[in-house]
């Protein structure tokens, strides 16, 4: 009888734990898969944008979101690789950041899982949308439109060193959006009836034999593509264009800020921040085909002062009073 009492409190306090264990369990937090061309370094701004985006919608990375990162390190071969990672890991949301070629990797390897891209191309021509209003599928995101600024950009640079006969242009043959920015400055270069030569590199030692390749030429002025790659090697960019003495154009912001001669572009923290922002709601329910494509309202003309100094450049005062920064 004792024994048969044992057992009975013992099956009792047994059936009691599972119930009580089963409402204290937490559920398991959403994981969001963060992808790059770009490294952890070079992108660190850039992430702490998206995260600040995240907790605008009430996510706070460990808290009640996981973040899984994938860095290709500018090599696109791995990024197909990068996103089985992901989809393993059940992300229930893909970002997909650093130009044009992570998103095609991300859309190429589910059509349901939802993906929010930045980038600088049109997703329409890239086939990652059926329209900016609707995109109508699994994609959606934020462009900083960089294509389309390249003629602009040009005018700017000639009108800063208009004694150049001939501008150099520096692309990405890696980068899909490379062969759309090229036609681009063929077509702005014939209008302004400037020589445009255009050289490529897809590594940090191309970007060093590019520089040698353009000073033989005697280009006298350079355009240095939108390119998430580039954008990574900026402090090599930089350098290279002041120990060789070239003036050159950037397209984002961080590259005046790191000693660049001028840059005229959107945003690319800000545009991570509306990332982070789409993450958040698609992780509440949003989907991605009702969610437009985001596309900036302002544009930043940024001038180093400091490099122009260095370079004997005198900035005409045209381009001073449309400078939003001037760095001195």
């Amino acid at each position: 009888m004792n024994n048969r009492r044992k057992l009975i409190v013992a099956f009792g306090a047994g059936s009691l734990v599972v119930p009580f264990a089963s409402v204290g369990q937490q559920p398991a937090m959403p994981v969001i898969g963060y992808l790059s061309n770009g490294s952890p370094a070079a992108f660190a701004p850039m992430v702490a944008a998206f995260r600040q985006g995240l907790s605008e919608a009430g996510y706070v990375e460990g808290q009640n979101v996981v973040i899984e990162y994938r860095w290709a390190e500018g090599q696109n071969d791995r990024l197909s690789a990068l996103v089985t990672e992901l989809l393993r890991r059940q992300a229930a949301v893909i970002v997909a950041t650093g130009g044009s070629s992570p998103a095609l990797a991300a859309k190429a390897a589910t059509p349901t899982i939802p993906i929010v891209f930045t980038g600088g191309i049109d997703p329409v021509k890239l086939g990652l949308v059926a329209s900016l209003a609707r995109p109508g599928g699994n994609a959606t995101g934020v462009i900083n439109i960089a294509e389309l600024l390249t003629t602009k950009r040009l005018e700017i640079l000639s009108e800063l060193v208009p004694s150049a006969t001939m501008i150099a242009v520096l692309l990405n043959p890696n980068n899909p959006d490379a062969e759309i920015q090229a036609k681009e400055l063929e077509v702005a270069g014939l209008g302004l009836k400037q020589k445009i030569r255009v050289f490529h590199a897809a590594s940090e030692r191309a970007i060093d034999n590019a520089f040698v390749s353009i000073v033989k030429t005697g280009a006298n002025a350079l355009l240095v593509g939108a390119d998430p790659f580039f954008t990574s090697r900026r402090n090599q960019l930089v350098a290279l264009a002041a120990r060789h003495a070239i003036p050159a154009s950037y397209s984002f912001s961080e590259f005046a800020a790191a000693g660049g001669l001028i840059s005229y572009g959107a945003s690319i923290p800000d545009q991570h921040r509306q990332a982070g922002v789409y993450a958040g709601r698609i992780l509440k329910g949003a989907k991605p085909a009702d969610l437009p494509v985001m596309q900036p309202t302002k544009f930043e003309l940024i001038v180093n002062r400091m490099a122009a100094k260095a370079l004997g450049i005198k900035i005409p005062n045209s381009i001073l009073l449309r400078a939003d920064r001037v760095i001195e």
